[in-house]
């Protein structure tokens, strides 16, 4: 089955290159508030940043067909000593857009990701009340819905091609509110300065709430992760990325070699440059 790739360089507040109902999953992971890189100039207060959220929040319930998921990988942020409600706030604003709130996992770091820190050493130094900071070890994924899905509108065929396996959904306990899931770790070659989260995580969620050659989305693609994972399964994909300096990341874990050639001829992938308004096309 061969598979349909395009990366549109620009923000995803403003999703016009893509067609009203074209989507079948929308998967992202927004920057962090307190971690933005490259994205520092993106938005100005935390105000800003959710009005970000907004407006990517209406485009991804104006993209997708009714009755599909959209899935966020987001949580609370602490920025000098303030602890931000981004969980809920999002929550809010995908309601507001339209969306059903359909359920939340906890992804859970390996154990020693985390050592401790100067903020929950805080205690350590004085051990009475009112000194306890927490250091996080858990992330949300939000899972919301647009209306109702029409089961019997996939055709038993592709049912057959996407069907999950039981021994896989029982093992890793995909069962469960709570995903054990390794984390990228700092330093990783294709993802300094990029807050990626692993392959597992969409992995997971292409395989539960798509079939096999729909569309997925990430709005927020950073080095390409959705992207890889959904060509992989055999799905399409459109990612949107406003730094365009991880247009070689990207078309690395997209699978293009040393020289920049497609190694799968049978797929395509295009690049849309929105603001020189043109376009490249690989096979």
């Amino acid at each position: 089955m061969a598979t349909r790739h395009k990366l549109i360089i620009g923000d995803c507040t403003d999703m016009g290159e893509i067609a009203d109902e074209s989507i079948h999953l929308m998967i992202t992971s927004p920057p962090y508030f307190n971690a933005p890189f490259d994205y520092k100039d993106l938005y100005k207060d935390y105000e800003h940043y959710l009005e970000i959220i907004r407006k990517f929040a209406e485009e991804t319930y104006r993209v997708l067909q009714k009755g599909r998921i959209a899935v966020l990988n987001i949580d609370d942020m602490l920025v000098d000593g303030e602890k931000y409600p981004i969980t809920a706030d999002t929550t809010r604003i995908f309601l507001k857009a339209g969306f059903r709130y359909r359920d939340r996992i906890v992804w859970k770091k390996p154990d020693g990701y985390l050592r401790i820190s100067r903020r929950s050493g805080v205690l350590l130094q004085n051990p009475y009340p009112m000194y306890y900071y927490p250091d996080n070890l858990l992330e949300s994924i939000i899972i919301f819905q647009k209306g109702k899905f029409n089961y019997r509108s996939i055709s038993q065929n592709i049912r057959e091609a996407s069907k999950i396996s039981k021994k896989e959904f029982l093992d890793k306990k995909w069962y469960m509110t709570l995903w054990e899931m390794n984390n990228v770790m700092p330093g990783s070659p294709l993802e300094k300065n990029i807050a990626a989260f692993p392959d597992e995580l969409p992995y997971r969620i292409i395989k539960l709430f798509s079939y096999k050659g729909e569309t997925v989305l990430d709005p927020f693609v950073g080095s390409g992760t959705t992207m890889k994972v959904a060509r992989n399964l055999k799905r399409n994909s459109i990612g949107i990325e406003i730094n365009k300096s991880l247009i070689p990341i990207i078309k690395k874990k997209l699978g293009f070699d040393a020289q920049g050639t497609f190694l799968n001829h049978n797929d395509s992938f295009v690049i849309v440059y929105r603001e020189k308004k043109k376009y490249e096309s690989f096979r």
